[in-house]
């Protein structure tokens, strides 16, 4: 069996745009994701593995997603977590 390396090859900067960038910040630093941001200038965010990058995506994903489109995946969560009982 092939073995899954979960490390991203060099650290991944990403910026945000400073709309979103406070609250994309406070989320980010509670789930302990390396992060900064200076003066006029966009948040940074340190992505150095798989499991990180997941965690960010899905923070994006809450701010960028329309409300329909939550409404959709929360949904589909519903229906999945019935059909395992």
């Amino acid at each position: 069996m092939k073995s899954f390396n979960a490390e991203i090859q060099g650290k991944q900067i990403v910026e945000i745009d400073w709309a979103e960038r406070w609250q994309v910040y406070q989320r980010l630093q509670e789930l302990d994701i390396p992060c900064w941001c200076q003066t006029n200038q966009p948040l940074t965010v340190q992505l150095e593995d798989v499991s990180t990058a997941v965690q960010f995506w899905g923070v994006m994903r809450r701010l960028t997603a329309t409300r329909q489109e939550l409404i959709g995946l929360l949904e589909t969560c519903w229906q999945q977590s019935g059909s395992e009982k």
